[in-house]
Parts: structure tokens; C-alpha cells; sequence
């Protein structure tokens, strides 16, 4: 019987993976297309938290989403 509640678990993250893809998406079309400065707002709604290594950033967006971004 522990099996059909994994698979319950892994359909209800995956709901909320897609709601949250689906709220970033509404958020980012209401936005101006180009960005001219700095949007604090923008910034805490997309992204989770950015860890500084010695040689690159790692930007984890609320979506689950990872980035590098090297330095």
C-alpha cells in the first residue's frame, strides 16, 4: 500500500510544479518587455535564493529551476 501514496505525493508536487509555472508565466507577461534597471519585486516573486561559489553563481529560481551563471 505504499506505493499508490508515492505516487499520490509525486502527483500533487508535480500539481503544485505546474501552478507555480503557470503563476511565474501570468507574472512575467504582465511585465514590460524590456528591463531598464533593477525590479525588486520582479526579483522576489522568480527567485528562491543565488549561492556565490569561488567561480559561479547559482541562481534557484521559486519554480525549482537552477541557473550557473559563471564568472
Amino acid at each position: 500500500m505504499v506505493l499508490p501514496m508515492v505516487l499520490q505525493v509525486e502527483n500533487v508536487n508535480r500539481d503544485e510544479f505546474k501552478k507555480r509555472m503557470a503563476d511565474m508565466s501570468i507574472f512575467l507577461k504582465k511585465q514590460p518587455t524590456a528591463l531598464t534597471e533593477y525590479d525588486d519585486q520582479l526579483v522576489r516573486r522568480l527567485i528562491e535564493k543565488v549561492i556565490i561559489y569561488e567561480d559561479k553563481l547559482a541562481v534557484e529560481f521559486k519554480s525549482g529551476l537552477t541557473i550557473d551563471v559563471e564568472g
